[in-house]
């Protein structure tokens, strides 16, 4: 399954209460562990000072990528840098179908 470098800053509104902010990043992880349980986050990093992370990510096309980023709840207020990935000669795995 191609593998993906996913890189998301969030940026939510000043004006949002508090509670509200809380909630949503609430389900925010919620949908992040059922991602990762899933294998589409295969690796993830937070981004130290900000509201950012950059992950590995696994998807069998670049729309079922999209469609896992997009159900994030943070969705709106992000904004999205993806790199697809291809196996380096260094690190091929013949097995798994990579060249040398």
């Amino acid at each position: 399954m191609p593998r993906y470098l996913v890189q998301i800053s969030v940026e939510l509104p000043a004006e949002m209460a508090e509670a509200e902010r809380a909630e949503l990043l609430a389900r925010e992880r919620v949908r992040g562990r059922e991602l990762r349980d899933a294998g589409v986050i295969e690796d993830i990093w937070r981004l130290p000072g900000r509201l950012a992370n950059v992950g590995i990510w696994r998807a069998a096309s670049a729309s079922k990528l999209d469609e896992a980023i997009a159900s994030l709840p943070v969705w709106r207020w992000t904004q999205v840098e993806v790199t697809a990935l291809a196996d380096h000669y260094l690190t091929a795995d013949p097995e798994r179908g990579g060249s040398e």
